[in-house]
């Protein structure tokens, strides 16, 4: 009886590896249709001999998300197969923000004989919100693939280690801007941006000069971003030397974010410029410099200035010299009603931030978010959230108590930064 059963395990053994090795993407669907019961059977599918079913088994866990997805998607995230490694990490960044699989690398991966093509795009702008905290064992996965051997795998694992703050792998991020592919040094460079740890900024000042202009960008923002000052001479050089007018136009942002007086004639060199986004750089670091002497020179451009982006800039460095008032028509309500456009949503909300990390603003801005618009509220206590303090938690409660289920819900995000930095 013994022999019998032993015998018949073993044909159930072998009868389960045939039926793996005849399975389909299509019968992984099938099997993934009864939802979260389904990832034991989806993960013993990892294991199968087919990438093509190991895939599909990744995108399926993917789709069931929480709450026992990441420890399948972990193990998925060694596999030998690129394409399988890719879903995995974009799955596992799923799991924190969700529908990132949509706008993922993995979703545009296509197999060329024994390689994979995909298509990296510049569309790289999500990020957790500071409060939320991640796995060490996601991060220590991610970091992995930095390390692993194929490109494109390493460049999606930096892309999704920005996306989830992944502070941890910052040494690993650096270490990648040395390798000479361009891909994956553009998208090291935006993740050290997202995670913004100060000391990385110097680590990034050999790439001020790259040939691949969208490289030497990325590099430029990031010492910017990253407060670096040692690169302040490289930036004046660049502004001053590149035909290149994106290039010219971010090195001049850039040292506008790290004001020094003995750079102050190159802001007044291009504060009246034709080009309305060197102008608006120019007037942000005159703004930052501080010098009360300015601010005459800048209300007049103020009321001179037609274009919008200028306008805002402008604005910024009026409030930067002490305009903190609000009236119908004072700068820092040009700020705040720029929250309702679409258009300038983007340019005035981080700005805002900055202004908001002066006391005397936020004060002014408590005063704004009693009597604002929706996109004004929620604009607002994004502002708040990043450069707030223990009292802005309790001005935040007004928002928290707010019939707008979508600005309780920013106040709430808010506090939770907050409180995530005290």
């Amino acid at each position: 009886m013994r022999v019998f059963s032993a015998w018949f395990l073993a044909f159930l053994a072998v009868s389960g590896a045939c039926g793996q090795a005849n399975l389909r993407p299509k019968d992984v669907r099938d099997i993934a249709r009864a939802g979260s019961s389904a990832i034991p059977k989806l993960q013993e599918l990892l294991s199968n001999p087919s990438p093509e079913v190991r895939a599909e088994a990744v995108r399926q866990i993917t789709e069931i998300g929480p709450p026992h997805s990441l420890d399948p998607l972990i193990q998925a995230s060694r596999d030998g197969d690129p394409a399988v490694q890719m879903l995995a990490a974009d799955g596992l960044v799923n799991f924190y923000v969700p529908g990132y699989v949509k706008r993922g690398v993995s979703g545009t991966i296509e197999r060329v004989g024994t390689g994979i093509k995909s298509k990296f795009t510049d569309t790289n702008d999500q990020v957790i919100d500071a409060y939320i905290a991640v796995r060490p064992d996601v991060i220590a996965a991610l970091d992995a693939q930095l390390r692993s051997g194929n490109l494109d795998v390493r460049a999606n694992a930096a892309r999704a280690e920005g996306v989830l703050r992944g502070k941890a792998v910052v040494e690993d991020l650096v270490a990648a801007l040395r390798t000479k592919d361009s891909t994956l040094i553009y998208e090291s460079l935006v993740a050290l941006q997202k995670i913004g740890d100060l000391s990385a900024g110097p680590a990034v000042e050999f790439l001020l000069h790259d040939f691949d202009p969208k490289v030497q960008i990325a590099a430029i923002e990031t010492v910017g971003l990253l407060r670096d000052a040692g690169a302040v001479p490289a930036l004046a050089d660049v502004t001053g030397q590149t035909d290149n007018l994106k290039v010219k136009r971010a090195a001049l942002t850039s040292l506008a974010m790290l004001p020094d007086p003995a750079y102050r004639g190159i802001y007044q060199r291009y504060f009246h410029d034709k080009d309305e986004k060197l102008r608006g750089a120019a007037a942000e670091g005159l703004g930052r410099l501080k010098n009360p002497l300015d601010l005459p020179v800048l209300q007049q451009a103020w009321k001179e200035e037609g274009r919008p982006g200028p306008r805002l800039s402008l604005a910024f460095a009026q409030v930067m010299l002490g305009a903190t008032e609000l009236s119908q028509f004072s700068p820092l309500q040009f700020l705040i009603n720029n929250l309702n456009l679409a258009a300038y949503n983007g340019s005035a909300l981080p700005l805002l931030v900055e202004l908001a990390r002066d006391a005397r603003v936020r004060t002014a801005l408590y005063g704004a978010i009693e009597s604002g618009t929706k996109d004004e509220k929620i604009g607002l206590a994004r502002a708040l959230g990043a450069s707030g303090d223990a009292e802005t938690i309790a001005r935040l409660k007004k928002l928290i108590d707010d019939q707008d289920p979508a600005v309780a819900q920013a106040a709430i995000a808010a506090t939770r930064s907050i409180q995530a930095r005290m």
